[in-house]
């Protein structure tokens, strides 16, 4: 593969060469080691292969370089001793960042960061034409304001069709005094608006999607976690299903829902969604808005913990901010621990963590403590009830008759545009309500 910025798909095993960085006053869950190792994993996913690595502790990131010239002077002379290809920045790059390290490297190297790699990884696992449109849209937006003339191929390349960018057609023409940088601007700006109008057409036909599983009074839970953490396997292993696993990270990007009946009759809906990470970009959470919605409409959240792993109170952490931002911190939540059978006693973590306490101790691949998980699935959706206080329009008769057939009315007072209900409900009822809390008068 050329050294130079693209997004396509990074073909052959390139040797890469890794910065790990820890910045003053900055807060991230992982340690610049822990953060630096899973950089690794992610280079690994992308089929790349790390020949070496550094450290670099700083009090700001250098306006030019990020972490200093001597810095990278040093950095350039290992790379050539270790024949790197790549050498990948454990944070994200500003455009001038990008800029001044490719003259620094001498245009020898690839210079990119966590961000291009993970939005790598997402084109490489991308199958659905969903995915696809959600990558791309990451991707270009990523790309646009750190567009300079070492990237302008990117816009001509992507526009052939070629690889996994996709394309809209051939390089248009120029305008009057357009230079070819503004006419891959121009033409990034008009791929970006297409994205957006295709995948707000995905938004409004999940919706609908939505909207008759709704009527169909059948409880969604959403699997979330950390990437790796087992929750495609979970889903297999529950509803006798087959997809795809691997001890990959993103190997999940579409939601895939299944049914599940539960050992008492009662039958509810399990959608596996996308791994989180940290540092996850901002691009693509937005991208994957469409995606993330499935998450934010669950009655219920099953946090899928990898028990194993060193670092899993900050996995679990990281997923909990991260739910925080698409506005699912509400929503109730079961944690899982997962892979329970390669510990000798995952009882201990009880008394490590205490924030695990209460938490469903489980083997997704050997199908161990479903008994427990059965029953507490049940409990939070048909037999764990909530107060509630709401206040639902008329013309919403449908809310106020399942109010009245499924959940526990306390006290109604009739309005002339509305009736405010106080009460409890069933877990599983409470995001249809969610949107109707009550009024304080009429």
């Amino acid at each position: 593969m050329k050294k130079d910025h693209t997004y396509e798909t990074i073909r052959e095993k390139e040797r890469v060469f890794l910065i790990g960085l820890e910045i003053k006053g900055e807060n991230n869950l992982l340690s610049m080691q822990d953060s630096l190792n899973e950089l690794v994993l992610l280079s690994e996913t992308a089929d790349l292969d790390v020949v070496g690595s550094e450290t670099q502790r700083i009090d700001k990131p250098n306006p030019a370089t990020f972490i200093g010239s001597g810095k990278v002077e040093e950095i350039r002379d290992i790379m050539e001793s270790l024949k790197a290809d790549i050498v990948i920045f454990d944070g994200e790059l500003s455009p001038r960042n990008f800029r001044e390290l490719e003259k620094s490297f001498q245009n020898k190297v690839r210079v990119i960061d966590r961000t291009t790699l993970i939005l790598d990884i997402f084109a490489q696992h991308a199958h659905t034409s969903e995915g696809k449109l959600q990558v791309q849209l990451a991707q270009y937006e990523y790309l646009y304001p750190r567009l300079t003339k070492a990237w302008s191929h990117l816009a001509r390349q992507a526009g052939g069709g070629g690889g996994r960018t996709g394309g809209t057609g051939g390089v248009g023409l120029r305008g009057p005094g357009e230079t070819q940088l503004e006419v891959d601007r121009r033409r990034i700006r008009e791929k970006i608006s297409q994205l957006k109008e295709d995948l707000e057409k995905v938004r409004e036909h999940r919706s609908q999607h939505r909207k008759i599983r709704k009527q169909s009074q059948l409880p969604v839970i959403a699997l979330v976690g950390y990437t790796n953490a087992g929750k495609s396997t979970l889903l297999n292993s529950l509803t006798n299903s087959d997809i795809f696993v691997a001890d990959q990270l993103f190997t999940t990007l579409d939601p895939t829902t299944r049914r599940l009946e539960l050992p008492n009759g009662n039958v509810v809906l399990l959608t596996d969604t996308v791994g989180f990470i940290q540092k996850l970009p901002t691009h693509l959470i937005a991208a994957f808005r469409a995606t993330l919605e499935e998450i934010s409409d669950a009655q219920l959240l099953m946090h899928v913990v990898d028990i194993t792993h060193d670092n899993m109170v900050h996995q679990w952490r990281s997923v909990i901010d991260t739910l925080k931002d698409i506005n699912a911190g509400s929503i109730p939540m079961l944690t899982v621990l997962n892979k329970t059978d390669k510990l000798q006693n995952p009882e201990i973590i009880n008394k490590i963590h205490p924030e695990f306490e209460g938490s469903i101790f489980i083997s997704a691949k050997e199908k161990l403590g479903f008994k427990e998980l059965y029953k507490t699935i049940n409990e939070e959706l048909f037999e764990k009830f909530s107060p509630i206080k709401v206040s639902i329009p008329y013309k919403n008769g449908q809310l106020i008759s399942l109010f009245h057939q499924f959940g526990r009315i306390e006290q109604i007072e009739h309005g002339a545009e509305y009736v405010n209900i106080s009460g409890s409900i069933p877990g599983r009822l409470i995001s249809d309500f969610k949107n109707y809390k009550q009024r304080k008068s009429y």
